[in-house]
């Protein structure tokens, strides 16, 4: 993610994964894999040469935070690997299905909600700013 912010700062200039990795103090092998996976996602497009390096394949505003979480860790919420809407329970259990599918609904809710311009411009929006603020957001159960 913060790469990805960090190309989003100026999106249509390309940087080595060098400027990017010193930036954001990642080690610059584990960045050159995210990369990659955010690379086939069509999120990052690279180019080589002299003048090479990497810079978002569409405009910040249209890339969300899930699209980049979808490309480097895959669905947004899984349960011992399977996404929620495959599981079945029976008896006692059976509210654990439409459980894991709300709590999915409700990460969809902020993370495609949020761009990678709005990370950039360091401004969330109105919904998730008060999600943040609530005093309970902030407290460990």
């Amino acid at each position: 993610m913060r790469a990805a912010v960090e190309l989003a700062i100026v999106p249509d200039a390309h940087r080595n994964a060098e400027s990017i990795a010193q930036a954001q103090d990642i080690p610059q092998k584990f960045l050159q894999t995210i990369l990659c996976d955010l690379r086939r996602a069509g999120i990052v497009a690279s180019r080589r040469g002299v003048d090479g390096g990497y810079r978002l394949g569409m405009p910040a505003k249209d890339i969300s935070v899930a699209d980049v979480v979808r490309a480097v860790d895959g669905p947004l919420a899984t349960v011992r690997g399977e996404r929620p809407q495959d599981l079945s329970y029976q008896g006692a259990a059976e509210a654990l299905r439409p459980l894991w599918v709300a709590m999915r609904a409700s990460v969809r809710g902020v993370l495609e909600n949020v761009t990678l311009a709005d990370l950039a411009a360091r401004k969330l929006p109105a919904r998730v700013r008060r999600i943040a603020e609530s005093d309970d957001a902030w407290r460990n159960h």
